[in-house]
């Protein structure tokens, strides 16, 4: 697994990102304009051929957040550099749904399915597609001979893999991966990651990582960022941030790591149960988001909302209290 090198530019630099959704308000004649903060002011840079793990609860910002990026979502504020170009070439950036049963056209096949982003660029004949098609399904581990097929004839896992050959049918660098195994048996998630990471290999690519699977997010990430209701909160390598967590709410997200054996109190494994429900993205609470549920907010907590600060070895907390 290739590492983050602090002397490469990076690929992707993310600078006050922020994605907001207007919320339709009960009192029509109120003129009351109110929003969702899905994405609320994130600043993230991505080395080329890195991959940055991302977690967090449901409702987060993270897929908000991936999409936003590759500009399925045009955002509200903030900028989106890649590869020093503020208006990139939108082939060059491409992604992997989470449902590889709704992302596929059931009345296209499959090899007009993947050909398609090399048609509406204009990239290669007709039998340059053909062949590109056949490559990428072999490479996914399928068969060429499938590319006649329609997507009800394939299982979920052989799904995502034609979603795979699709979104790298066009030649992109850097790819954001939403969730791409969370909707899959337990049996093939393992299967589907080995081939993401040997297109990574083979391609020089630069993935975003979205999942929820933790264990899952530690072994194929250099680096893991941890969100919170619209911004991230800690980011730091995968080793560093597993062994030696820094804010409270990646304490409590590791802490619900399955372990076998009992909890040994004292020792860093102590299971932390988080108290009350998240706030609205509509009416987040001043300051620190997370000081709500968090045991050890002060007053001081809702006065700023906390910048990721830099605690060596390229580990970035947001917490007022560190």
């Amino acid at each position: 697994m290739s590492g983050r090198d602090a002397n490469d530019r990076p690929i992707l630099e993310v600078r006050g990102l922020k994605k907001h959704f207007p919320v339709r308000s009960k009192r029509f004649f109120s003129g009351e304009r109110r929003v969702v903060k899905a994405v609320d002011g994130v600043d993230l840079s991505i080395s080329r051929g890195e991959t940055v793990g991302l977690v967090g609860e449901s409702g987060c910002g993270k897929s908000t957040l991936g999409r936003t990026i590759v500009r399925l979502y045009e955002p509200t504020e903030g900028q989106i550099i890649f590869s020093g170009d503020a208006s990139p070439d939108r082939r060059k950036m491409q992604m992997i749904f989470q449902d590889p049963y709704a992302s596929l056209n059931p009345r296209m096949t499959v090899g007009d399915i993947i050909s398609e982003p090399l048609a509406i660029h204009g990239i290669g004949t007709r039998a340059g597609r053909a062949e590109r098609v056949h490559s990428l399904l072999r490479q996914v581990g399928l068969n060429p001979d499938h590319a006649m097929r329609y997507p009800h004839e394939f299982s979920g896992g052989q799904r995502q893999r034609i979603g795979i050959a699709r979104a790298l049918s066009a030649g992109p660098e850097f790819v954001v991966c939403d969730e791409p195994i969370s909707a899959l048996d337990v049996s093939i998630q393992a299967q589907v990651v080995n081939v993401l990471e040997d297109l990574r290999e083979l391609y020089g690519l630069t993935y975003l990582f979205i999942a929820h699977d933790l264990s899952m997010i530690r072994h194929i990430s250099d680096r893991v960022g941890v969100m919170y209701l619209g911004r991230i909160v800690e980011i730091a390598p995968a080793e560093e941030l597993y062994g030696n967590p820094w804010h409270p709410y990646t304490k409590a997200l590791l802490s619900s790591i399955p372990r076998i054996g009992r909890w040994k109190e004292g020792a860093g494994e102590r299971r932390i149960v988080l108290k009350g429900d998240v706030p609205s993205p509509i009416d987040p609470p001043s300051g620190c988001a997370f000081r709500t549920r968090c045991a050890y907010a002060a007053e001081k907590c809702a006065d700023q909302v906390p910048a990721l600060k830099d605690r060596g070895a390229g580990h970035y907390v947001a917490c007022r209290l560190q």
